[in-house]
């Protein structure tokens, strides 16, 4: 393996997995697929600082183009205390689709470096969905960079969020509710 496409849930969770990918001698190409991010100004605000990311570092990006916002709720309405399975699934089965039709060897995501996802379950629809697309799932457990990445983003002037992305998310943290 020496390319590997890296779905970037944003600029600060990237920076370490990128650097990480890269001291492995990877090919890294980060790819922007989030249609979770609400409202749309936020998304667009976290799309600019992984512009700034890929500009400053030399990383390609792809950028899916649109916003497929109503897939995603779609995706999750009904069930949104279950919601994050679906997002992860609507995401890296995006990516991996991407990660076929360009010819990578493998994709990845910078997911797998917060301590707040599901580790095995990301892990899991990874890899049925690298076998679905026929290109390889890449897991590692970037956690032990969480807070580096942080640090090495603060250093490049990054925009850091205060949630993980979809509007429950941001309702939970600031509304202080639980869905």
């Amino acid at each position: 393996m020496t390319s590997i496409l890296l779905h970037a849930c944003c600029a600060p969770c990237s920076t370490y997995v990128v650097n990480c990918l890269q001291e492995q001698r990877l090919e890294v190409s980060a790819f922007w697929y989030n249609p979770n991010v609400h409202p749309f100004r936020e998304h667009q605000r976290r799309l600019e600082a992984m512009e700034a990311l890929a500009q400053a570092t030399d990383l390609p990006l792809i950028i899916d183009p649109g916003y497929d916002m109503l897939q995603y709720f779609q995706a999750v309405i009904g069930h949104e205390s279950a919601r994050c399975p679906d997002c992860y699934r609507l995401r890296l089965s995006r990516t991996a689709e991407v990660a076929h039709q360009r010819g990578f060897d493998a994709f990845t995501t910078t997911l797998l470096i917060s301590p707040h996802q599901k580790h095995e379950l990301i892990r899991e629809l990874g890899e049925g969905l690298g076998r679905k697309w026929g290109v390889e799932f890449y897991y590692q457990d970037f956690r032990p960079g969480f807070r580096e990445g942080h640090r090495l983003s603060r250093e490049l002037g990054l925009y850091h969020q205060g949630y993980c992305g979809c509007v429950y998310s941001e309702w939970e943290r600031y509304g202080k509710v639980k869905i």
